[in-house]
């Protein structure tokens, strides 16, 4: 087998220099980095050599035409493999992928942790109102402590929407940690997986009228999108408070803007926008009771280090032609089998 005849390439940024590291002490393999500003003469003949592409999860922070969509497909025939950095996938077109016969993988439950963690933070510093309390102490003389009092969440009922990764380690979280009751809504798991991972299975409708806290942990798809909106938000009760790390677009922040000025829920946390970062204008971070983080629910260290490492050694076991374990478009298989066999001399198992 000949030097460097296995291409990957990526734009910008990896998960953590631990990627690199693993793929470099692979003498079959290079890896190449691009820029967003990459002129054509530079990125083009690297994505025309280009057996898989590293992408960036995060759709804000990479270049529109480094987005996996037909046009960049067309640009690079040899493309067997698309790897999300993260669990989420937003700048790839999976059924563009498919139709050209291109595997999608991406790193779920690498990060699972940090997420869950960091959504747990939001639930307890809402309820126990400890944003509203820091920014009243930092702008008024006399703070009446009275006006701020919280609630404590023992006892109280999480609704998550979304049982994978994340939503069954927040549901261990809740459940064990604080004793909370668990209410769980996730069309793709039968209600014996549900009640295994924590949660008791209920409509999504139930959920958000039956639950204290509304904690969104599903990824953006086309099911998905615009899922929470104004009826949703209608539905929660009135001492209810939203938390989302999951992705933008999922809920509907008009809708959230209008229940929040009307009071129809308590409060919100939010990690993810449809525009990252939001501006330090956008109408929600102007309200007292939103919680408010730059799409940093699962940038940590270890989250880092444990993606980058998971990322690198999925994308050699598929280089070496095994099955991904975290393949997002499964039936594209065959072709991918087929495609990868006419480059490399051999079916992948």
């Amino acid at each position: 087998m000949s030097v460097n005849n296995k291409r990957v390439f990526y734009v910008k940024y990896l998960s953590n220099p631990i990627y690199a590291e693993i793929l470099q002490a692979r003498p079959d393999v290079r890896l190449d980095r691009l820029e967003n500003e990459s002129p054509d003469e530079v990125a083009a003949p690297i994505l025309a050599a280009a057996h898989a592409y590293q992408v960036g999860a995060a759709r804000d922070e990479l270049a529109p035409h480094f987005h996996v969509h037909a046009d960049l497909l067309r640009r690079a025939p040899n493309l067997l493999i698309v790897s999300s950095n993260g669990a989420g996938f937003d700048p790839v077109d999976v059924e563009a992928c498919t139709a050209a016969g291109v595997v999608v993988v991406n790193q779920s439950g690498g990060n699972a942790q940090s997420v869950a963690e960091h959504a747990l933070g939001m639930l307890l510093t809402l309820s126990k109102r400890i944003i509203q309390a820091d920014r009243a102490l930092r702008r008024d003389a006399n703070v009446n402590r009275n006006e701020l009092m919280g609630t404590e969440v023992h006892g109280k009922t999480v609704g998550i929407v979304g049982l994978g990764n994340v939503g069954r380690r927040i549901a261990a979280l809740c459940r064990g940690l604080l004793g909370m009751n668990v209410l769980a809504y996730d069309p793709y798991l039968s209600a014996t997986e549900m009640a295994e991972r924590g949660g008791e299975n209920v409509t999504l409708d139930e959920l958000l009228r039956r639950s204290d806290y509304v904690s969104i942990n599903c990824p953006l798809t086309r099911e998905s999108r615009g899922m929470i909106g104004a009826r949703e938000f209608a539905s929660m009760q009135k001492h209810a408070y939203f938390i989302t790390t999951a992705r933008g677009f999922i809920h509907d922040e008009a809708a959230l803007l209008e229940a929040l000025r009307n009071k129809q829920i308590a409060g919100a946390g939010l990690d993810v926008w449809s525009k990252e970062p939001p501006p330090p204008q956008h109408p929600l971070l102007q309200f007292d009771n939103v919680l408010a983080s730059p799409h940093t629910a699962g940038v940590t260290k270890e989250a880092r280090e444990n993606m980058g490492r998971i990322a690198a050694e999925q994308m050699l076991d598929a280089l070496d032609g095994k099955r991904p374990p975290r393949i997002i478009n499964p039936e594209v298989w065959p072709d991918y089998v087929r495609r990868f066999e006419r480059t490399f001399g051999f079916a992948p198992g």
